[in-house]
């Protein structure tokens, strides 16, 4: 009710959204969310020998059982407004965008005119929107492979902060979640998001050039130094 941001909006209500049946479903589906809570609360000094007690039909062994757990965790943690905004934080200050060729395209005619972006990286706020707009339409010509990434490394410590605590072995099964949950969830969620939103302030910066060149126009005098009562469109 409070919430006027479409990505906070989006955020908030990720954890009810109908979803295909991922890792995750299929790991509450055998029963393996007690585990994961578990394991989350990372207080269990034997972890293999709790999940012994998971094994049954679908789950071979101690090992899939944590492994499933761990895909629970790597959902949650990827559905948590916390982890999705201080991802967004880390693409907002250090994002870089980079362009590479497609090999197969790169000696064509087509090509050519983009042949500045064939090897191009630059930081994403400093990316001007004229050579942003070359960039998406090199890309979708199919003549550009576009990126949009980030310090990873720096993004997952920043996440597991706030789920880690200790040095136990839950700790780092919540550790290895979250770099999963990370690498497979939230940072392709976040790249498209930020390839998005470059490309809408692009669009808007282009059409108020646009718009100003074409006022300038048109406020120009229309036949010189002849003097004109007016115009018909």
């Amino acid at each position: 009710e409070h919430c006027w941001d479409a990505n906070e909006l989006e955020d908030i209500y990720m954890p009810f959204k109908p979803k295909r049946r991922t890792k995750a479903q299929i790991a509450r589906e055998l029963g393996l969310e007690p585990l994961s809570v578990i394991i989350m609360m990372q207080r269990d000094n034997n972890i293999e020998a709790t999940a012994k007690r998971f094994i049954k039909e679908g789950i071979k062994d101690a090992a899939a059982a944590i492994k499933g757990a761990q895909d629970i965790i790597a959902e949650t943690v990827s559905e948590d407004e916390r982890s999705r905004q201080q991802a967004r934080t880390c693409f907002k200050r250090e994002a870089i965008i980079s362009s590479k060729v497609v090999k197969a395209k790169a000696e064509t005619e087509e090509a050519a005119k983009f042949s500045d972006y064939f090897d191009f990286s630059e930081p994403l706020k400093r990316c001007s929107s004229h050579r942003l707009l070359a960039m998406r339409r090199g890309e979708n010509e199919g003549i550009l492979r576009i990126t949009i990434s980030t310090d990873d490394n720096d993004c997952t410590d920043r996440i597991k902060r706030n789920y880690v605590r200790g040095y136990g072995k839950c700790s780092t099964l919540v550790s290895e979640a979250i770099e999963d949950s990370y690498k497979r969830l939230i940072r392709p969620a976040i790249e498209t998001e930020f390839a998005n939103l470059s490309k809408e302030k692009a669009d808007e910066e282009a059409i108020n050039v646009f718009a100003e060149n074409l006022r300038q126009l048109l406020l120009s005098a229309p036949l010189g130094q002849k003097r004109v009562m007016g115009v018909d469109p």
